[in-house]
């Protein structure tokens, strides 16, 4: 009996030690909060949790407060191993939150792990599917990770059943060992062991669409029958991941450039590593153990075209923007061309789908083709990287403005079957667009020859030094295998002395390279127009002597010298000048526009420092006196807090907020800045956009139903992939053209929401909303875009034809019948738009 009571008395004494140590970590942690020692604090959370868990529930807030500090204090001193470490302790203690899953996925995002940080969020969803913040996180990083092509091909059933083809024929013959490359949702591994294939292999690096594969493959009772490998294939060694050589690669890891997912590279891996031998050109592949790569070879195919859309997005199209003089001194480029020049391995064109494409296109001259290249030849393969650059001719065969070179290709699967890129099919796929840059005339007229050079580099087919040859010269064109040129070598040399080329560029100028939204903003006239009357009417209220004090530097000759002197004290003349503050994202000259309207200290918040240069460029064109253009995050201590006063004892006059997002969506946070905003404005100052009314109308689409989600089994050829895929669609589609959607209109437009950033009392965070249908038909989505009203007098449609904004639509679960004259009720909230 005494041992018992011993260990009784020992247990009882370990247990009131337990609970004095948790006691008083509890006070040990509330002071450190109350003395911000996050770290400490959370320490001694860590301790009472794993010494209590029966209190994991009492201290749960206090907890994530505490981890949630400590984690921004880590972040802030670059402590990233530890701050991931305390979320995954804290994970231990809490698998089942979904604001610590949220939380942690944010860090992730933040610092590029978009697979992992997309698992994280995915994961608080599940937890918790009404917590909107894990919500709009996971939609947005879904769009990264599951890229909406993999719906829009996935619901192709003619690419499906045509692969499907190609690969039974292959098995027929004898391939009965397979490795997919890229594999996706496994769909292509599935069609070989459909087709009987004994041994099948598939590989995907990343890691999200690994995990769905599996659980495809599963869920079409494969899972023992397909080998799935999370690696790239670069990295798959015999025996090591499989056991020997396999008979047949399929793979579709192209993109609208044909090489830019890095097919020859996995390819020449494959046939040195992976592959069996290939077939000698007098064999059959019926007799014999031989190696062959589905797609077997591709043709690829280009066109020069005229296309406004295209060149409203590349080239800077005028020489003077709201009254700002932009200097020849600043030459302003998209990356596409930019990257001819770069050391960084760019891709080197943009995608469009040219059959949606607003405005349409005009072909200049008739398709040609560019390259064809055989992917069961090795030495093939590895020659192309090596192979020096062609040049390529095309006769013009309707004049018109050279905007772009378009490409698109064939893909010859097997003898029988083939998929086309072309813009006059119908296809899943968008053609590569080729920007014209550079040239000082962009005109051509029937007989004129548009001249290329083309070449495989970085793993990217780069058609660059795009120029145009005049009709005048008198030269006879003429078809050649590798160079398509143009008479003897003395003509064409003489010709090449005189082309227009994008190669040669001012060596004195200051190269300023923009994104292709960026080039577009500066070409949206009427934005530039309304904003110069909108902040004018504002800085004349503010300052009434400003008429007789203008800065317009419209003069010109001797008068120049008289207007630049007057520049130069003007802001001396004006004891108190006012503050604008422009914190648009991107490249903006609106600061410029603003320094011309009278006695005003301009900031602008642009980072780059090319960016930066070119704006000091234009801005001593227009002589400028050096202090009225100064960049806002220079000043700043805390570069995050990019809201705040000008100087201590001033305000500002105009604050300029993004509000829109190129992509069609509200930009995140936006009514937490204007209220921050408004608190820095003095008596008469103003936000623009003052106000935003959201308008959107009822469509039928089966195009947007199509991109959005895979629908049912049908179009996948009867294997269950619609369910895995669609838990990474959104509910949201961006960047879209309504001017070329295919819809059916349901209804008229209306007002859906009102954003007020002046006058919060305006607003509502939802809204019913009726609206009248004009026709029947099925529901299946919402587009929505805005008007930006700058004041009343002045404002912005996103969906206007010059608009640099895109359009985004919500498009439904499930569709929804609607007859003529019906009242259709729904209810919006801010964060749908």
């Amino acid at each position: 009996m005494m041992p018992n009571c011993n260990s009784k008395i020992h247990r009882g004494g370990q247990e009131a030690g337990r609970r004095e140590l948790v006691s008083r970590s509890l006070q040990s942690a509330q002071h450190c909060l109350e003395d911000q020692d996050f770290g400490t604090a959370y320490a001694h959370y860590l301790l009472v949790l794993n010494l209590a868990p029966e209190l994991k529930t009492s201290v749960k807030e206090t907890f994530q407060f505490t981890l949630f500090k400590w984690a921004e204090e880590l972040d802030s001193l670059a402590r990233i191993q530890d701050l991931f470490n305390c979320y995954e302790q804290a994970l231990e203690l809490y698998p089942d939150d979904e604001v610590i899953c949220n939380s942690m996925g944010e860090h992730l995002f933040r610092m590029g792990f978009r697979d992992e940080a997309a698992g994280y969020f995915h994961k608080a969803v599940k937890l918790n599917p009404d917590f909107a913040d894990a919500k709009e996180n996971f939609y947005r990083v879904a769009n990264w990770l599951v890229e909406r092509w993999h719906f829009i091909m996935l619901n192709d059933a003619k690419r499906n059943l045509t692969y499907l083809k190609a690969i039974e024929n292959a098995v027929r013959s004898g391939c009965k060992s397979v490795l997919d490359i890229g594999t996706g949702t496994g769909i292509l591994s599935m069609f070989a062991k459909k087709a009987g294939a004994s041994l099948v292999y598939a590989c995907e690096l990343s890691k999200t669409m690994y995990e769905l594969a599996c659980d495809v493959v599963a869920a079409n009772n494969m899972e023992r029958k397909i080998n799935l490998l999370h690696l790239k294939s670069l990295d798959i060694e015999i025996p090591k991941h499989i056991p020997e050589r396999v008979s047949l690669v399929v793979t579709e890891t192209v993109d609208a450039g044909l090489f830019g997912e890095g097919i020859v590279e996995s390819l020449i891996h494959a046939w040195e590593h992976l592959l069996l031998q290939p077939k000698p050109k007098n064999q059959d592949f019926s007799t014999g153990n031989y190696g062959r790569v589905i797609p077997a070879s591709a043709t690829i195919f280009g066109m020069a075209v005229e296309c406004k859309e295209i060149r409203r997005h590349h080239r800077v199209g005028m020489q003077e923007i709201a009254g700002v003089h932009l200097s020849n001194s600043v030459q302003f480029f998209s990356p596409t061309c930019a990257s001819a020049g770069s050391e960084e391995t760019v891709e080197p064109y943009t995608t469009e789908k040219l059959s949606r494409i607003p405005g349409g296109y005009i072909p200049l001259t008739e398709p040609c083709q560019v390259m064809t290249v055989d992917f069961n030849n090795l030495q093939e393969l590895k020659s192309l990287a090596a192979r020096k650059p062609w040049k390529l001719s095309l006769p013009v065969i309707e004049g018109g403005i050279l905007d772009a070179v378009v490409v698109w290709f064939v893909l010859q699967l097997d003898d029988e079957h083939a998929l086309s890129t072309s813009p006059s099919e119908e296809t899943c796929w968008e053609q590569a667009v080729y920007p014209v840059q550079g040239l000082p005339d962009y005109s051509v007229k029937t007989g004129d020859t548009v001249l290329m050079e083309v070449c495989c580099q970085d793993c990217y087919l780069k058609i660059q030094k795009i120029s145009s040859l005049p009709s005048k010269c008198g030269m006879d064109i003429s078809e050649r295998d590798d160079t398509l040129g143009l008479g003897n070598e003395a003509e064409l040399c003489d010709a090449l002395a005189g082309l227009q080329t994008t190669s040669k560029q001012d060596g004195n100028a200051q190269v300023c390279v923009l994104e292709s939204t960026e080039i577009a903003l500066l070409n949206n006239v009427l934005y530039h127009k309304c904003f110069k009357a909108a902040m004018d009417k504002v800085l004349s209220a503010l300052n009434p002597s400003k008429d007789s004090q203008s800065m317009d530097v419209d003069g010109h000759d001797s008068g120049m010298n008289l207007q630049e002197n007057q520049n130069k004290s003007f802001l001396d003349a004006a004891a108190d000048p006012l503050y604008v503050l422009d914190v648009s994202e991107g490249f903006s000259i609106l600061p410029i526009i603003a320094g011309k309207l009278g006695p005003v200290r301009a900031y602008s918040s642009v980072e780059k420092e090319q960016h930066q240069a070119a704006l000091h460029v234009i801005s001593e064109a227009n002589h400028f006196p050096k202090e009225t253009l100064e960049f806002w995050l220079s000043h700043l201590e805390d570069e995050s807090v990019v809201l705040q006063r000008p100087k201590s004892d001033k305000l500002w006059s105009i604050i300029i907020l993004d509000v829109i997002e190129t992509s069609g969506l509200i930009q995140q946070e936006v009514m937490e800045k204007a209220a921050i905003s408004r608190c820095l404005l003095h008596s008469g100052g103003k936000i623009f956009p003052q106000y935003v009314l959201v308008y959107g109308m009822l469509v039928e689409s089966e195009s947007l139903l199509l991109e959005s989600a895979v629908q049912g089994t049908e179009p996948t050829l009867g294997f269950n992939i619609a369910p895995f895929i669609n838990q990474f669609k959104v509910p949201v589609r961006v960047y879209l053209d309504l001017s070329t959607l295919p819809c059916v209109p349901l209804s008229k437009p209306a007002e859906l929401l009102r954003l007020d950033l002046m006058n919060p009392l305006l607003n509502s965070s939802s809204r019913e909303v009726k609206v009248e249908i004009c026709k029947s038909g099925q529901v299946t989505a919402i587009p929505f875009w805005y008007h930006i009203y700058l004041d009343e007098d002045h404002s912005l449609n996103t969906s206007d034809e010059s608009s640099h904004w895109k359009q985004a639509a919500v498009v439904l679960d499930e569709p929804l019948q609607v007859q003529l004259f019906q009242a259709f009720q729904t209810s919006i909230t801010r964060s749908t738009c």
